[in-house]
């Protein structure tokens, strides 16, 4: 009895007389008239999640089916190999005397990794495993790359996320991850749309890089001669639309940052926002709950989820305080009963040292909140009233100036969503704007720039609005279990080998 396996994997020396061998049967496939590139189409009935899940229901019946070999047990006269198609594996059976003497051989000089299609029944075997007798066998694709056993393990992380193509082949939870991403996206859409919300398109490509506190990409316009930046966010043109009389307004899309790179960050990434005319941040707030407890229950079937050993409860009730509650309560600085002079000098005793140019009120509140709160996070809370310094897109709140009406949502330790009752003074506005340029010259190359047309816009009159953005990858991560950015970003960017 005969077995194709693989035990270790091949030496460069081995995999190079293996890649001679296939190419060789692929010349001879061609020179005998039956090149598998050929073809250009099989109908298939089935997939093979249909066979199992009605096993019942099939068993006898005649199906197509197609899909990749991933493994073949030579045994004589028969034999058995498994087909693997999007949704599954399922075990073909391979006998000479159904398939054909000819037929026969040119399936035992098939590799591991080739696109066959099948016709056959569906039956079981005496070991109770699920399969399908095949009556007919049509090579639909040459494999010419050996497939690799595993890509699990740190010394094949980095392959695994350039050539996801391999990856997605052998390691099928991999392509579990993404086949639930789909659904948290579809399920985000489907709670937008049932919720009154308008699906738009702003653009990619930009005058000035606006809506978020970020570097941009740049890049130069050859017809214009001008050069243009890669969106930093959607923000400003969504607010533009509620002006418009939209209303209610979501983008789900690309965003890209000229950024550093780790398991929480990559360069271009996805996001929604979302704006909706008269309500506010709490408004919001209620949303972004509505919304994930809406996706974990229609993607997971559950509002509990663990994600690196620790149990996440996204039900409803979330955690609400005020930025100033929680360093009092981490830090033990109350900074609502603090002068300026005062905050600095506490900080200073603290240990810490600002950076220069962000020494006021504001700027030291939200430095004392990253140092002392963020990471004691884990379940999903909202922090809210964050200082005007940090917010300049964001509503003051009436009772104190000092302050806007601002929240993020935290989970383990990491921020989810940003949200504000959106600021639509335009003097307001202006001024902020302004501070932001001031800070640009001075070297803060994440600062926002003066958009004149944003001013334009809200001089004619937003409505009171409130306004969300959330990190579709962040929570991709959290209902996944994945521990880096690029485990839900089916190609993350990568530095070029050799470089």
């Amino acid at each position: 009895m005969a077995h194709e396996q693989k035990a270790a994997e091949p030496t460069q020396a081995e995999l190079n007389e293996l890649l001679r061998i296939r190419r060789e049967k692929l010349a001879e496939l061609q020179s005998a008239g039956n090149d598998p590139f050929e073809q250009v189409r099989f109908d298939r009935t089935n997939f093979t999640t249909d066979i199992k899940d009605h096993f019942d229901e099939m068993e006898g019946k005649t199906v197509r089916l197609a899909g990749r070999m991933m493994s073949k047990r030579i045994m004589g006269k028969a034999s058995f190999a498994d087909l693997a198609d999007r949704f599954g594996r399922l075990q073909m059976y391979v006998k000479r005397d159904e398939l054909g003497d000819e037929p026969y051989k040119a399936f035992k000089k098939m590799d591991i990794g080739d696109l066959v299609g099948i016709e056959g029944t569906v039956f079981r075997t005496q070991k109770g495993e699920i399969s399908v007798m095949v009556s007919q066998m049509t090579l639909l694709s040459k494999n010419l790359i050996p497939l690799p056993e595993k890509w699990h393990g740190l010394k094949d992380t980095d392959m695994r996320y350039r050539q996801r193509y391999v990856d997605l082949i052998v390691n099928p939870e991999v392509r579990d991850t993404f086949e639930k991403r789909s659904k948290i996206v579809r399920e985000i859409r489907n709670f937008m749309d049932s919720r009154g919300f308008m699906e738009v398109e702003t653009p990619c490509l930009n005058t000035i890089p606006g809506g978020a506190a970020a570097r941009p990409f740049i890049t130069h316009h050859n017809a214009l001669d001008i050069d243009m930046y890669m969106r930093i966010a959607t923000e400003l043109h969504l607010k533009r639309l509620i002006v418009g009389g939209l209303e209610q307004v979501y983008e789900i899309g690309r965003i890209f940052r000229n950024e550093g790179m780790d398991t929480r960050h990559n360069p271009e990434f996805t996001t929604i926002e979302l704006y909706q005319a008269y309500t506010d941040y709490h408004g919001m707030m209620d949303i972004t709950e509505d919304m994930v407890v809406h996706v974990c229950e229609k993607v997971l079937g559950t509002t509990k989820v663990t994600y690196q050993g620790t149990e996440l409860d996204f039900s409803k009730g979330w955690k609400r305080m005020t930025m100033a509650d929680a360093v009092k309560e981490y830090a033990g600085l109350d900074f609502m009963n603090m002068s300026p002079e005062e905050a600095l000098e506490a900080v200073k005793a603290k240990g810490l040292t600002p950076e220069k140019g962000k020494e006021s009120w504001g700027d030291l509140l939200a430095f004392c909140y990253e140092e002392f709160v963020e990471e004691n996070l884990m379940q999903p809370t909202f922090i809210t009233d964050y200082p005007v310094e940090v917010s300049p897109l964001a509503k003051r709140k009436p009772s104190d100036p000092r302050l806007t009406e601002r929240f993020e949502c935290f989970v383990y330790g990491r921020e989810l969503c940003n949200a504000f009752s959106e600021l639509n003074d335009p003097i307001d506005q202006r001024g902020r704007f302004e501070r932001q340029v001031a800070l640009r010259a001075a070297g803060d190359d994440e600062a926002n720039m003066m958009d004149d047309d944003f001013i334009t816009a809200l001089e004619y009159g937003m409505p009171p609005t409130g306004g969300m953005g959330m990190g579709i990858d962040r929570l991709v991560m959290f209902l996944t279990d994945s521990a880096s950015i690029r485990d839900v970003l089916l190609f993350p960017t990568m530095k070029p080998l050799g470089d």
